[in-house]
């Protein structure tokens, strides 16, 4: 199990990119949580098998088709066994 804390910046509020990030980890079994920024990126941070991981992380890069992401932060950490992925 990994833990990776993501910042993701670029148009990414009011997109729905919270909720499709959720859907995604739900499938995927990766715990964890996303939330909005008040400067307007979204923070998420990823538990789970790497490989699963490491999907989120690339599908952050581009994230759902209304969003226009710019930069993708990554910090790995130590994991903490972090239950389902929620919304905050």
């Amino acid at each position: 199990m990994i833990r990776n804390h993501v910042l993701i910046s670029g148009q990414v509020q009011g997109v729905c990119f919270r909720d499709a990030y959720r859907r995604l980890a739900l499938q995927n079994g990766v715990g964890g949580w996303v939330r909005n920024l008040p400067d307007g990126r979204v923070e998420a941070v990823l538990e789970g098998p790497p490989e699963e991981v490491h999907r989120l992380v690339d599908w952050a890069h581009h994230g759902p088709d209304a969003a226009a992401v710019t930069d993708v932060a990554v910090r790995e950490e130590r994991p903490e066994g972090l239950g389902p992925f929620v919304i905050r």
